[in-house]
């Protein structure tokens, strides 16, 4: 596991949030439950303490749309 990161419970089960400091705050949405693969679900530069609702929402259709949530 990443040194620093958070499970994201509100995009799905097994979806974790790496925090990156380069040239400002980054944050990588992914999860690798699947063995075959890493889905990065969503990254983006962190601009507020609070992560946007719309970066959470946007990574939650994308982890239904890799059929995540069905296992």
């Amino acid at each position: 596991m990443p040194s620093d990161f958070k499970p994201m419970l509100a995009v799905g089960s097994g979806v974790y949030e790496i925090r990156l400091y380069i040239l400002g705050e980054w944050r990588v949405i992914y999860v690798a439950k699947r063995a075959d693969a890493v889905y990065v679900l969503h990254a983006f530069q962190k601009k507020t303490q609070k992560t946007r609702h719309e970066d959470i929402a946007l990574a939650a259709r994308r982890y239904q749309l890799i059929g995540a949530g069905n296992e």
